[in-house]
């Protein structure tokens, strides 16, 4: 295994443990408000130091950027962690059982390893640059479809970015027309890896963060599959707009959506 993987698979499975403690005292679990329909919890801030804490034993001088306490700046610049403690918050608070820990590492500004972890079903996503994608050690693949209509669509609602909600409303009826159907489930980061097993046939949502997504892309491109923006370039990483899916899926998706952007998300 790529040492790398080894300390980003511990880093998720200790936060991972962290989660699952507080999962059974939801009760006690102190909830905030960032912003607007943006929340964290004590639990996110915790299972954050964990993760920090294993990378930081092996590599003492990487650069780390959480979700949570932002950059945590090394003498290495070369290396970077991008880091969601807990992928799904909102689910998380709710009881609904389907959240997860991302992380990913970058050399140079290339996504090297990538860990996606599920904590209740003890799922783990991985990938290494080059080297395939794995669930639970074994290779997935994207499933090999030629077009929308026998697929399962991922999305996100822009929750976070309502000035899109007219834009986005017009791209999923046009999408829902096209294929079998479109799910709605709460973590970015597993829905890209859901796409690279081959669960979901692809993805696609506005404006999520470095940290939603930087692990999913790599497993979800090592399992065949293609990531781009909006446009079909691939800025998806600063501008938080994704698609991802079977390379035929991606690209019939944003053939439809080209039509029916706004100026604000055809950067």
């Amino acid at each position: 295994m790529h040492p790398m993987l080894t300390i980003a698979v511990r880093a998720a499975r200790a936060a991972g443990q962290t989660i699952m403690r507080a999962y059974t005292e939801l009760d006690r679990i102190e909830v905030s408000a960032k912003g607007i329909n943006d929340f964290v919890t004590s639990v996110d801030k915790e299972a954050e130091a964990a993760i920090t804490y294993q990378i930081r034993k092996s590599y003492p001088d990487h650069t780390i950027v959480g979700e949570e306490k932002g950059e945590n700046r090394g003498d290495n610049k070369d290396y970077l962690w991008i880091v969601d403690p807990l992928d799904g918050t909102n689910n998380f608070v709710r009881g609904i059982p389907h959240f997860a820990v991302s992380i990913a590492m970058q050399y140079k500004g290339k996504t090297e390893v990538a860990v996606v972890y599920d904590p209740v079903r003890e799922e783990l996503f991985t990938a290494v640059r080059g080297k395939g994608a794995k669930l639970n050690d074994f290779r997935v693949r994207v499933r090999n479809v030629n077009d929308l209509s026998p697929c399962v669509i991922g999305t996100g609602f822009p929750f976070k970015a309502r000035q899109h909600t007219e834009s986005y409303l017009k791209i999923f009826g046009e999408v829902f027309n096209q294929c079998a159907d479109l799910r709605r489930a709460g973590s970015a980061a597993l829905d890209l890896a859901y796409v690279a097993a081959g669960r979901l046939d692809g993805f696609f949502e506005i404006g999520l963060k470095p940290w939603d997504i930087a692990a999913g892309d790599l497993i979800c491109r090592e399992a065949g599959g293609t990531v781009t923006d909006f446009t079909g370039n691939h800025n998806y990483l600063a501008s938080g707009n994704i698609v991802a899916g079977a390379p035929k899926v991606t690209s019939e998706i944003v053939k439809i959506m080209r039509p029916l952007l706004n100026e604000g998300l055809k950067r």
